[in-house]
């Protein structure tokens, strides 16, 4: 048997939305959210799912229960496969038989929750009556700072000196090394010293949903360096998850309407300090896919802020990215892009809750910076998008990101809006660009280079990988040989992998196939896939990954057979048989004809 505790553990850190938000189209109406029943045929929706109770309920046909029994009853999955697949989502493995008979890695994670809010409670009390801190209070008034607002983010004060957090909580060796693992202690075992991470520090505690302490931020009082200092990622805390205020935001509301994105903590702070209480921040991290999806579950509009120089403009148009494929019919997005020199927390002081008000009002929208965006990126290559090739130029570059949304109408206004910049007929515009769709099934594929070259190869095996995953059937069109034969590169090893897998194991579920892989990185790309809403039907999806698939082989047929004549041409040619010379021969040929027909090679 699966221990209890370990159960207990996967269900504790899964949130029930985002398993049934994959698969069930949800709406949040009050503190729940509702869509149509996946267990049976329904018109109006009556299926509820609840995120505090971590529970759904259908009120037409009584199915009920937690995220575990969704998958059973949904996917048809026995209970060990279901376990399989949330803990595969979390990066855990179900324990072996041996690893059955305790749970000391869930009390582990227990404990190590414990000594983070003993460590932030520590903080706070130092805030209050440490000899120093006359040094961080007057550092919070300075900045405009309410003991109030303080309070409301729990905020503290870590004193200078290398062991007061490990004086105060360490009473035995196992006690240190919860802290370690906490990320509260800097371990140096080969100097046999043991510091505190933050000293001499504000400190920011970074609570999950549930208001449990996971993590710190340390700003340095004075002109220290690093300004800020951030937790590591451990057990219970990882960065491209979590936003830095989330929690404090619904908490003073219930009912959020909109959420404002910003770089740094005090940049949080400082808004809630004047009346704005729906600001989050990301933990020195890009913003990722499961930022936005958690966003999302909360508001219908989120409103980007960003530094108006290059730097801040990458970041917007990453974040950007990031969004398209998640963007459905009633979300709204808009990048609020600040002066040269200012953040949120300068300006929310310098021109109060009104003026910083007003500056959000006219935000630009996601459509307007998308085709600014593109439009200036083309500018500097010296297209005219006044031109016909300018107006081709533009359409591919726009259509091979529009092409990662949902169908639905705001994709559709989307692409009227490129018809009208091109004057190209809607339909005719679809048609002609569908080849440069590029579907997203990796967080990792909107923050990278998005140029003509090695990227179209990553593409391609992008859409292969989620043909595959929505139909897994489609394996079986190709011999386990030939998947063999894709193994050898890096970028085909996945997609082999999987397709040999359905072949030797008749998988049949999307589930079953996440539950394969334990690297993160790969279940990630793989559940994306799974996420990803097909336009194609099945023939058409069957030809698809057939083609794909096709050409990577003749690919990688063709870079064999260049090794191969490469070994040739080493040889003595005393020493080659006549089948050998002839396939040099051959080789010489075609490229001297090619040769002779390419007009740049003639002499000039």
């Amino acid at each position: 048997m699966i221990p209890t505790a370990f159960i207990d553990d996967v269900l504790a850190r899964t949130d029930i939305v985002e398993i049934v938000e994959s698969r069930v189209t949800l709406k949040k109406t009050g503190q729940n959210y509702s869509g149509l029943c996946p267990f049976h045929q329904e018109k109006s929706p009556s299926f509820s799912v609840s995120q505090d109770k971590q529970f759904y309920y259908c009120f037409g046909c009584q199915a009920s229960g937690s995220a575990l029994t969704f998958l059973m009853e949904l996917e048809r999955l026995d209970f060990v496969s279901a376990v399989e697949v949330l803990a595969s989502r979390l990066g855990l493995s179900v324990p072996d038989d041996k690893q059955r008979q305790s749970s000391e890695e869930s009390q582990r994670r227990k404990l190590v929750l414990l000594q983070l809010e003993q460590a932030a409670d520590f903080y706070r009390r130092q805030l209050r009556s440490h000899a120093q801190r006359d040094r961080a209070v007057d550092y919070l008034k300075n900045r405009g700072l309410s003991g109030t607002i303080a309070r409301d983010f729990g905020l503290g004060f870590a004193p200078a000196g290398w062991d007061n957090l490990l004086k105060e909580l360490a009473v035995s060796d196992a006690e240190v090394s919860l802290m370690v693992e906490a990320g509260l202690l800097i371990d140096q075992p080969e100097e046999k010293k043991r510091y505190d991470r933050f000293r001499d520090r504000i400190i920011f505690p970074i609570r999950d949903l549930r208001g449990r302490t996971i993590a710190f931020g340390g700003r340095v009082i004075g002109d220290g360096k690093p300004k800020y200092l951030n937790s590591p990622e451990t057990s219970v805390f990882h960065k491209g998850r979590e936003l830095y205020g989330l929690y404090e935001a619904r908490k003073k509301q219930a009912k959020l309407h909109r959420i404002l994105v910003v770089e740094g903590y005090m940049d949080v702070v400082a808004l809630a300090q004047h009346g704005i209480h729906y600001a989050v921040a990301t933990l020195g991290t890009a913003t990722t896919l499961e930022h936005v999806e958690r966003l999302y579950r909360q508001v219908s509009e989120i409103v980007f802020c960003f530094d108006g120089d290059q730097a801040g403009r990458n970041a917007a148009w990453k974040a950007l990215l990031t969004l398209l494929p998640l963007l459905t019919d009633g979300r709204s997005a808009s990048f609020l892009f600040l002066p040269d020199g200012e953040d949120p927390d300068s300006l929310i002081r310098a021109e109060g809750n009104q003026g910083f008000t007003q500056r959000l009002q006219q935000a630009e929208t996601l459509v307007d910076w998308f085709f600014r965006k593109i439009q200036q990126d083309l500018n500097e290559k010296s297209i005219d998008v006044a031109t016909i090739s300018g107006k081709a130029a533009l359409s591919k570059l726009a259509m091979s990101h529009l092409n990662n949304m949902q169908e639905g109408v705001f994709r559709h206004l989307m692409i009227e809006e490129l018809a009208q910049k091109t004057g190209l007929d809607k339909a005719r515009l679809e048609a002609v660009t569908a080849k440069y769709a590029a579907p997203v099934v990796g967080a990792h594929s909107v923050a990278e280079d998005h140029s003509d070259g090695p990227r179209e190869v990553d593409e391609a095996v992008d859409l292969a990988l989620t043909l595959l995953v929505l139909q897994p059937d489609l394996a079986l069109e190709f011999s386990t040989s030939d998947y063999e034969t894709l193994l050898d590169r890096s970028e085909d090893n996945l997609l082999a992998q999987i397709a040999l897998r359905i072949s030797a194991d008749g998988l049949t579920s999307p589930g079953q196939i996440m539950g394969l892989f334990s690297n993160k990185d790969q279940q990630n790309r793989i559940r994306q896939a799974f996420d990803h809403k097909p336009l194609l039907g099945a023939t058409e999806l069957r030809d698809e990954f057939v083609g794909l698939v096709k050409r990577k082989l003749n690919r990688q047929q063709k870079q064999l057979k260049k090794l191969s004549i490469g070994g040739l041409l080493i040889k003595n040619p005393s020493e080659l048989t006549e089948s050998e010379r002839q396939i040099v021969r051959q080789s010489f040929s075609s490229t001297s004809a090619k040769t002779s027909s390419d007009p740049e090679s003639e002499p000039r």
